[in-house]
């Protein structure tokens, strides 16, 4: 901060010269010196290059994700969105299309009615059907026995079988006997109504026996010579008991059976097997599902159509936003508008809001770097013009009185160049300091006490004096960086110093007002413009006294002060003191912080 412009220029102007010795030591000079340059050079152009081509790719890059957004139709939130909510309704789905329970109840109640039947069958054939022998014994006629399923079998659709205690099969309601011999009798299918709708059953069935949790019946097979062992119900019925089993054929058609005793006298005669397909069980489970089926389109449906609908309330607007966003990026201009959701009310419109924010912000930075820019460029013209001027009339006048008012005239533009660029360095770092930097609770009547210690300890006795005071109780902390809520107060007290008389009072108070931290520097000064209450916060603008030397100061202290308070969450601002007659007696510099 102290050493001047030409103190630097001297210092960078000796290492240029000492660095060809260091860079050199055989001292050869030309060759090595231009081959270092050239390769220098070399690489140079080759960083440059390797820059255009990144930057090439990286702008490909976003032509082409640009591209890929405009390629949707679908986009990726909506598919998960859908697959999500088709899936969550799939799984209950498919536990109802196994209807286990529901099956097994079916297959109960024909078993059942199969059983039931069965008991009255073998009561009617141990009452018709049974003759006594020469021997005293009993014995179940196989023609009645046939003749007697034919009269109670007729149209029924079931199938009965009698096996002798030997286990031979006896009777046989699907084997006719004929001039030619015994004659097969197999049913035939019902016809279809629909070879397609036929297929679509057998492809839903097939899906149902796939999943995990399907168990398959035992395989029913029919020996070309049937005997009681082949059906473990039979063997059980000859010993009186009434089994039934539930088997599927090679297609997979469910075969239902039932054995029953035929008794006389509590006799074991005969075992009475009567057996059916599973047809009716069958329809009515495929019923139940195509029920279940069409439910679950009803409500595929409705759920593809709302995750649709949700989808798109969230996919379409953050896709709009995406697209101004990306329109921001590559514009040239300020015509493109981020869309505005605010009235959603949810996430989105909050997205939108700070996206709005972001890119307002975002301009205000740009105007804010423009406008640096070209006060910086006017300010620093100044000077310079200055020292030009002075550096080309030296050269021509030999008057040495003169020549000493013109070296004075110029060291004093090159400390004010210093002094500037040293307060432009400190202005342009202070965004990026302030927003790295961490806050802590900063006590301000702590932070005041020290600064009017030192400022004591430091005045000279012909200055004028410095009063402080906090009014009220309770305390005055907030979250800050106490060296740069320090920066404010000492420029603040030095500005107040700088425009109050030398038998002036320059009053620090501090107080507290509801949950605002207030500090307050009031000087005995000539007070500030009334149209330049807020202009005195502007980059560069400078109302000094007369009685001080032009070029002092730069202008950025109190702009430097704004932003370091508005960074803390706080304001600013200026006021005149006035006395009972309403003349200017003074200056006030006003801050508010937000109490921690």
């Amino acid at each position: 901060m102290d050493r001047g412009l030409g103190g630097r220029v001297a210092a960078l102007r000796a290492r240029l010269s000492a660095r060809p010795a260091r860079d050199d030591p055989a001292r050869d000079g030309t060759a090595a010196g231009s081959g270092r340059r050239s390769a220098r050079g070399t690489e140079s152009s080759h960083a440059e290059t390797g820059r255009a081509e990144t930057g090439r790719a990286e702008t490909g890059r976003a032509r082409d994700r640009g591209r890929r957004r405009r390629r949707r139709l679908i986009s990726p939130l909506t598919r998960r969105i859908l697959t999500l909510n088709v899936l969550v309704l799939m799984v209950p789905i498919l536990g109802l299309m196994h209807l286990d329970q529901y099956r097994e109840s079916l297959i109960a109640a024909e078993l059942d009615a199969l059983r039931t039947q069965g008991k009255a069958f073998a009561l009617s054939l141990g009452s018709t059907a049974v003759v006594g022998t020469q021997f005293g014994d009993e014995q179940l006629l196989p023609e009645m026995a046939r003749h007697l399923m034919r009269v109670l079998l007729i149209d029924s659709g079931v199938r009965a079988r009698i096996f002798a205690p030997s286990g031979k099969l006896l009777a046989d309601s699907f084997v006719l006997a004929g001039p030619g011999g015994p004659v097969q009798v197999i049913e035939l299918p019902p016809p279809r109504d629909s070879a397609l709708l036929d297929a679509l059953e057998r492809m839903l069935d097939r899906a149902v026996n796939w999943l995990p949790f399907s168990e398959d019946p035992p395989r029913y097979r029919e020996m070309r010579i049937q005997r009681a062992s082949h059906y473990p119900e039979v063997e059980r019925a000859l010993l009186g008991e009434s089994p039934g089993v539930v088997r599927a054929d090679r297609r997979g058609r469910l075969v239902l059976s039932v054995a029953v005793p035929v008794q006389r006298y509590r006799q074991v005669l005969a075992a009475l097997m009567l057996s059916r397909d599973g047809a009716a069980v069958a329809r009515a489970v495929r019923a139940r599902r195509l029920d279940i089926l069409v439910v679950f389109a009803v409500a595929l449906a409705v759920t593809v159509l709302l995750s649709i609908y949700l989808a798109g309330t969230i996919a379409r607007p953050v896709r709009r936003l995406a697209e101004a966003a990306e329109q921001v990026r590559t514009g040239k201009g300020r015509r493109v508008e981020i869309p505005d959701f605010g009235r959603r009310r949810d996430e989105i419109g909050d997205l939108s809001g700070a996206l709005r924010d972001m890119t307002e912000a975002l301009w205000a930075r740009l105007d804010a770097i423009e406008s640096f820019a070209a006060d910086v460029a006017h300010e620093i013209k100044n000077p310079l013009t200055s020292l030009r001027s002075a550096v080309e009339t030296v050269a021509r006048v030999e008057d040495p009185e003169q020549q000493k008012k013109l070296m004075s005239i110029i060291l004093d533009d090159v400390q004010r160049l210093d002094r500037l660029i040293s307060d432009i360095s400190d202005a342009s770092r202070l965004d990026a300091e302030l927003s790295r930097a961490r806050t802590r609770p900063v006590d301000l009547g702590r932070l005041l006490s020290a600064l009017v210690e030192t400022h004591q300890a430091t005045a000279p006795e012909d200055g004028p004096k410095l009063r402080f005071e906090i009014h009220g109780g309770g305390s005055l902390v907030v979250q800050g960086i106490d060296e740069r809520l320090g920066q404010v107060l000492r420029n603040l007290i030095n500005n107040a110093v700088t425009f109050s008389p030398p038998d002036g009072t320059i009053e620090l108070a501090a107080w507290r007002e509801d949950s605002w931290a207030v500090i307050s520097v009031s000087d005995s000064g000539p007070g500030i413009p009334e149209g330049a209450l807020g202009a005195i916060f502007d980059r560069f603008y400078t109302e000094r006294p007369k009685t001080e030397k032009f070029g002092t100061h730069s202008g950025l202290g109190l702009s430097i002060s704004k932003q370091i308070v508005e960074a803390h969450g706080g304001g600013i601002h200026a006021e005149n003191r006035h006395d009972g007659a309403g003349q200017v007696i003074g200056a006030r510099l006003i801050i508010r912080l937000p109490l921690d």
